[in-house]
């Protein structure tokens, strides 16, 4: 097979071979269900995931008991919307969000509201396209994207939850880290948020797990039944486990799972990519044929070519094997404020080099001349 240049990391990321390696070595020497079984080997899987917990915790400044493992990204945030509203007593909550936001995030709420069982506010941007912290709206749930995946420009998360909770100390905050977390050490105390979430296949981690974190997990009523998080069923009523266990029904992703400290200590050994991102942004912002969307320091460079369709340059450069990311990105709501149909982003990863740049960067001046 042709080797590639990929440079589409935000979308998700080449697996380093630590992962590959710890996965392939549980499969093949460990694997057995976690927190159904006695024998020694069953015991051995419940410490790796215990392990991995604790240090997923450590990564984002938390306690294990706050860790729920989910599918993804999009699994908790759509967990949450349920979560949320089996636990709130109030009918219609108003939800505000933001055209930052990544499909994930925004529509479970925005089906909810069509269904009139929450109503929408949009919160205001500056001129900057950052949440305007002086305009931070009074809500009863609020959705705050920490990096949008199209700008790549870390928001005030912390500012802007304190805004919130100046107008209402009630309000649940719920942060998409999905992008932020590759580019930005993240502590949820220091945030104070009520949830936050990420996937790992966007650390280097495999599909299929992700981080749902969970402030005060008591006071939240359950989302999903099956077998694990049930302490013990009586004549007059079940009692659920503490959390984690009580929001991790049936099995895990456990092959996932126990890869993810291998993921994360894989990123925090990589310097961001910022050279790259600073070397090829100073090249193209020079193409009077390209529309640059992002700064320099963001952590990604999304444009639009001015004289072809953003799917048509994705079909060019992707027949000089380059994998970058071109359509709305599923953000379709910031696309829309900038006024376009789509995108071009590259994002780059530990594997990228000088090589790789210089190559997009050639390619893409011949595409758009």
């Amino acid at each position: 097979m042709k080797k590639f240049v990929y440079m589409d990391a935000s979308a998700s990321w080449l697996k380093p071979q630590s992962v590959v390696e710890c996965q392939r070595n549980f499969l093949r020497n460990f694997y057995a269900n976690a927190g159904r079984g006695i024998c020694a080997r069953a015991g051995h899987v419940d410490n790796l995931i215990a392990d991995s917990r604790q240090k997923v915790a450590d990564f984002i400044g938390a306690a294990a008991k706050n860790i729920v493992f989910v599918s993804g990204t999009t699994d908790g945030f759509n967990r949450i919307v349920n979560i949320v509203k089996n636990t709130l007593n109030k009918k219609c909550p108003l939800v505000a969000v933001s055209d930052l936001d990544h499909h994930s995030a925004r529509l479970p709420w925005e089906m909810q509201a069509e269904n009139k069982n929450c109503k929408i506010v949009v919160m205001p941007l500056d001129d900057n396209l950052n949440i305007d912290l002086k305009k931070v709206p009074k809500a009863d749930v609020m959705v705050i994207t920490a990096m949008s995946n199209v700008l790549g420009v870390q928001q005030d998360v912390a500012a802007i939850i304190r805004s919130a909770r100046a107008k209402n100390p009630n309000v649940i905050t719920i942060v998409d880290a999905a992008q932020s977390v590759v580019h930005t050490k993240i502590n949820v105390k220091d945030l104070n948020c009520d949830f936050l979430c990420f996937s790992g296949h966007k650390i280097g981690a495999d599909t299929g797990v992700g981080v749902m974190y969970v402030k005060n997990p008591d006071v939240w009523a359950v989302d999903k039944f099956g077998g694990g998080m049930v302490n013990k069923i009586t004549d007059l009523r079940i009692v659920f486990n503490k959390s984690p266990e009580k929001f991790e029904a049936g099995t895990l992703p456990l092959t996932q799972i126990v890869a993810l400290p291998n993921a994360i200590e894989y990123l925090s050994k990589w310097d961001g990519g910022q050279k790259l991102i600073h070397f090829m942004y100073d090249e193209l912002i020079k193409l009077k044929n390209v529309k640059m969307l992002t700064g320099r320091d963001a952590c990604m460079i999304s444009f639009v070519p001015k004289n072809m369709h953003v799917l048509d340059f994705g079909a060019l450069v992707g027949a000089h094997d380059i994998c970058l990311r071109v359509g709305n990105m599923c953000a379709a709501w910031v696309h829309k404020k900038l006024n376009i149909d789509g995108s071009v982003r590259i994002s780059v990863g530990p594997w990228n080099t000088v090589k790789d740049a210089k190559y997009v960067v050639d390619v893409i001046k011949k595409l758009v001349q």
